[in-house]
């Protein structure tokens, strides 16, 4: 493609769409490249109700689909599709689709963060049907309910904590007996009421799959390999994002 645009954003996600929407107002026709996944992390995310506007809630796909709408009202346009790499060593920049080139005087890049997985099967199977990795989003669905933190690091134990405002108990399972995180919060979790600590232990499967809803994680103590099928209503992912 020859024309040079005004501006390219990268992702498909709130900040990339918000980017899109102001400098569409602004009469700069941005181009949205916003992936084949669009609508960033929110996509999976089951029910919204911390966002103003939306007293009764709203789910996250309704929601990146108004954000999508509004800034596509104002003269965006999208590409539906993967950025393979981008030359920044000059302007105007290239951002590159495959074979195809798009060139701008301005690029935003709105990638975004992505939750790091365990990696198990079960874990993507029941991913919004008990499985989470973000209890700011989802903790108060666990009101009077057990649920476990998987990590050792600050995310972990500020996730841990942030649930005792809701769960009945919150389990920490950790890999490792000694915790990344700073002592401080190390030292809160410990001694907080409603936490427990499960170390060193690993998750080797979540349980639920065939119900389609989460009943328990499977564990085994990294030194000894004995097995633990242990209970919950949540399981909270914190370890770290890419």
């Amino acid at each position: 493609m020859n024309d040079v645009r005004d501006v390219i954003i990268i992702g498909g996600g709130p900040a990339g769409y918000t980017a899109a929407l102001y400098a569409a107002r602004a009469n700069l026709k941005p181009l949205v490249l916003e992936g084949f996944q669009w609508g960033g992390q929110l996509m999976i995310t089951s029910e919204v109700e911390n966002y103003p506007g939306y007293p009764e809630g709203v789910m996250g796909p309704a929601m990146m689909s108004q954000f999508r709408e509004q800034a596509e009202r104002f003269g965006t346009e999208f590409v539906t599709d993967d950025v393979t790499r981008v030359d920044f060593g000059e302007r105007p920049f290239r951002v590159y689709v495959g074979d195809d080139e798009y060139r701008a005087e301005t690029v935003i890049v709105a990638t975004g963060a992505t939750a790091r997985q365990i990696g198990l099967e079960s874990e993507r199977a029941l991913h919004g049907r008990g499985v989470t990795y973000c209890a700011t989003c989802d903790g108060a669905f666990y009101r009077d309910r057990e649920v476990v933190v998987v990590g050792g690091g600050d995310s972990a134990m500020e996730e841990a904590l942030f649930l005792t405002k809701f769960a009945s108990k919150v389990t920490i399972v950790h890999r490792r007996e000694e915790f990344r995180a700073s002592q401080i919060m190390v030292d809160r979790a410990k001694t907080h009421e409603k936490i427990e600590i499960l170390a060193p232990y690993n998750v080797e499967e979540v349980l639920g799959v065939e119900a389609g809803k989460l009943s328990g994680v499977r564990l085994s103590h990294v030194e000894t390999s004995e097995p633990l099928d242990y209970p919950t209503d949540g399981l909270f992912v914190a370890i770290g994002h890419d």
